[in-house]
């Protein structure tokens, strides 16, 4: 079985305003190796699942193995972006990625089985759903907009939105991204977002190997920079481990794999 656990290295607290390549790289302590680690992936804490655009793998965290998987029809699954697990559910933002008018739905697994259960469509929304997580009570999404493929006329990733849902994944309240970190977005936007147990935060883009932690703001509606973490994988959906703390899962698409990183406190 090919999975490897390393050894630890030391993590800085660094800023946006070092330069690309230079900031520490939180340790990784798994890799998993899954051919479904397209787009993101998510963990209970005994399983971890490998997200693709329309399958999804389930694989076991302490062997590797493969247990469950479910594959979808390309045309009601273009594009499954993250997930997340909610009790006895994987729940999944998708849309309609590439194509315009960007259009949004909720997808719903059994986590023992992978099973499709259902589908809660948003239809046209402030960009594309890329990021459903659970925290304090709410659904918590990120709506992407994009300055090239699949943005729509007149917004670009500028227009990449958080929002806080409730039950009936209605919204509540919205934020929009700093700037230095929607500098680091651009051109596309934001692909992956989780809570720690800490109630802290963290998001990435779609191809730098960084994570940034972001805080609501006392007023207004523009969130806070806090910290930039140096990640071991380039962008694309995450998911905090809810057993292990600190324990951050990721993809390296490149490579197939799911990466666990160890991402200590700053």
């Amino acid at each position: 079985m090919k999975w490897l656990l390393l050894a630890g290295l030391s993590l800085s607290a660094p800023t946006l305003a070092q330069e690309a390549g230079s900031l520490p790289v939180a340790p990784v302590s798994l890799r998993l190796p899954a051919p479904e680690a397209n787009q993101g992936a998510a963990s209970d804490g005994t399983f971890a699942y490998a997200i693709d655009n329309d399958r999804i793998g389930k694989y076991r965290i302490d062997t590797g193995k493969r247990v469950a998987q479910w594959k979808g029809e390309r045309r009601l699954f273009p594009h499954m972006n993250s997930c997340t697990v909610a009790g006895r559910e994987l729940v999944c933002a998708a849309s309609n990625y590439p194509a315009v008018p960007q259009t949004s739905a909720i997808e719903f697994f059994d986590t023992t089985t992978l099973r499709h259960l259902r589908t809660v469509s948003l239809g046209f929304g402030p960009g594309s759903l890329t990021v459903l997580d659970r925290h304090d009570g709410k659904w918590w999404a990120v709506f992407a907009n994009y300055a090239g493929k699949g943005g729509e006329p007149g917004r670009d990733t500028r227009y990449t939105l958080l929002v806080r849902m409730d039950d009936a994944f209605r919204q509540e309240a919205a934020w929009t991204f700093p700037a230095d970190v929607l500098a680091r977005f651009a051109p596309y936007s934001c692909s992956g977002a989780s809570w720690s147990k800490d109630g802290r935060l963290y998001v990435t883009g779609h191809d730098r190997p960084e994570m940034y932690e972001l805080a609501l703001p006392e007023a207004g509606s523009v969130l806070e920079l806090r910290r930039t973490v140096g990640i071991a994988t380039p962008g694309q959906a995450i998911d905090w481990d809810p057993v292990r703390g600190g324990r951050l899962w990721s993809i390296d698409r490149a490579k197939s794999e799911m990466i666990a990183s160890e991402i200590p406190r700053d």
